[in-house]
């Protein structure tokens, strides 16, 4: 217990302890009791001088101050949220401003997430998803007038508004997306159909004009999450760049590394989920451009805090945002440590890697997906490992046919075969594995205790695993001193 009082923590874990104690006071924050600031104010100068000694004492006031600043954070966000109370279930005009290009979704309704909301004169915080007729097309950053009636949302959405009657009145055309619509018709031009919305549902999740069987086909398979805008896609790409080039070039690397965030960010928008798998890679990155050794657990609760600092509706409500760490922790945590303890050098290849990164990020993911949709494939690791491996190429032939489409039309037939190939490839693999008998099983009622038992026997596995991965001490006696020293005489 002394040596305990007097153990100097190191400063990864001194943040660490600071994001999960900010995450706890915001998830503390939807009991709905209200904390002020100043008992955070007061806690300051206690925090720095706790922080020079690195104490137990330091390693419990950052607990709570952390704890603080979260609760605080959700108390003030609460309060600006219940400004929509006085407008649900009643019919309201909004004028908001585009946060994408608008799909055709449910009942031919025109569908688009809006922020920037102001209903009666009153500026609002959050996004709300708005469905209607009236406008033919709306626009990531048109300015929009909606008129209907307003239902509380779900998930990231502050409300939802059905049926409304939506006006255009403003345009705002950025080049970001004049170029992201010019890829889309590049790449329609390159690949013949069902291809085309199948590669454009990789690269920036549009599942608009996707046929319903691919769609059925890729559910019954558990491979829905590879045309969503999802960041894990982002993850993958990442790493397998870095396992390809990292020891060539160090700076090649980060380079690349950079650039692709950089392209995807461009291509599939500023999305939460691309948003939060771009700061976990590039802290990642930068860190180890510099000459750090990142600890991965605490860049993702570093990226889990920031996010839902900024928007709390994440942790409260998103089950996107639980998905994306699950799967950044099964990707960065437990795969590295699993390589470390598996026999043979198959994980050190582009494709072993990846597919025993899918495989980590899918378990991870697995108890949260039976606990909220109750339905699971029974061949998801397989479809996992024999498609979302090729996915990095995959996404790298199907931008090749993009630009070709979108500059040389005229060769963009021949550039365009790689990727025909790959994408035909990931489409029959998971069209035979979606026909065989009993793939797709539903209702599973697992329950939250059997989801946090799960979850626990995991985190157990991943301890073993992190202090069987850790270089064993030599402890230095008197006996091995004098053997030295008869030695060298």
């Amino acid at each position: 217990m002394r040596q305990l009082f007097r153990h100097r923590f190191r400063r990864a874990t001194l943040w660490l302890i600071l994001f999960i104690g900010i995450l706890a006071g915001l998830g503390l924050s939807r009991t709905g009791l209200g904390f002020g600031l100043a008992p955070v104010l007061l806690m300051l100068p206690f925090l720095a001088i706790g922080l020079r000694r690195r104490r137990l004492s330091a390693l419990v006031l950052i607990a709570v101050f952390g704890l603080a600043c979260g609760w605080w954070r959700g108390a003030v966000y609460t309060q600006r949220l219940s400004a929509y109370d006085p407008f649900y279930y009643r019919k309201i005009t909004v004028t908001a401003r585009a946060m994408n290009d608008a799909i055709y979704g449910k009942s031919k309704q025109l569908t688009v997430d809006v922020n920037n909301l102001e209903i009666e004169g009153r500026h609002l915080t959050g996004k709300i998803q708005l469905s209607g007729f009236g406008a033919n097309a709306v626009f990531q950053g048109d300015e929009v007038v909606a008129t209907g009636k307003l239902y509380p949302g779900f998930g990231p959405y502050q409300g939802r508004l059905s049926f409304a009657v939506i006006m255009v009145t403003g345009r705002h055309p950025t080049l970001v997306g004049e170029i992201r619509q010019r890829f889309t018709a590049g790449v329609q031009t390159a690949l013949p159909e069902p291809l085309a919305p199948f590669a454009m549902g990789l690269l920036v999740g549009q599942r608009a004009t996707l046929p319903a069987e691919i769609k059925q086909d890729l559910l019954m398979v558990g491979l829905t999450h590879i045309i969503a805008v999802s960041g894990y896609n982002l993850t993958i790409i990442l790493h397998a760049s870095r396992r390809l080039l990292g020891k060539r070039s160090k700076r090649l690397s980060t380079f690349l590394s950079l650039a692709l965030i950089g392209v995807f960010l461009l291509l599939a928008g500023a999305s939460a989920s691309i948003v939060r798998a771009a700061i976990v890679s590039m802290l990642s990155i930068l860190t180890s451009y510099y000459g750090r050794s990142p600890k991965p657990l605490t860049l993702i609760m570093m990226a889990a805090a920031l996010t839902a600092w900024a928007n709390p509706v994440y942790l409260w409500s998103d089950i996107s945002w639980y998905l994306s760490f699950l799967a950044f922790f099964g990707v960065m945590v437990l795969a590295p440590l699993v390589q470390a303890r598996w026999p043979g050098r198959w994980h050190g290849t582009l494709i072993g890697g990846v597919a025993l990164e899918s495989i980590c990020a899918e378990l991870m993911s697995l108890p949260f997906i039976l606990h909220i949709f109750g339905q699971m494939s029974r061949v998801g690791l397989l479809a996992n490992v024999l498609v979302v491996t090729l996915i990095p190429l995959a996404m790298l032939l199907s931008v090749i046919a993009g630009l070709a489409g979108m500059l040389a039309g005229s060769l963009a037939g021949w550039l365009a075969w790689p990727a025909i190939i790959v994408l035909n490839y990931m489409l029959d693999v998971a069209h035979l594995l979606a026909h065989l008998p009993h793939v797709f099983v539903q209702n599973i009622g697992l329950s939250l205790m059997q989801m946090l038992l799960l979850y626990g026997c995991i985190i157990a596995i991943t301890v073993v695993l992190y202090y069987k991965k850790r270089p064993k001490s030599v402890r230095i006696t008197d006996t091995n001193v004098g053997s030295q020293q008869m030695v060298n005489n």
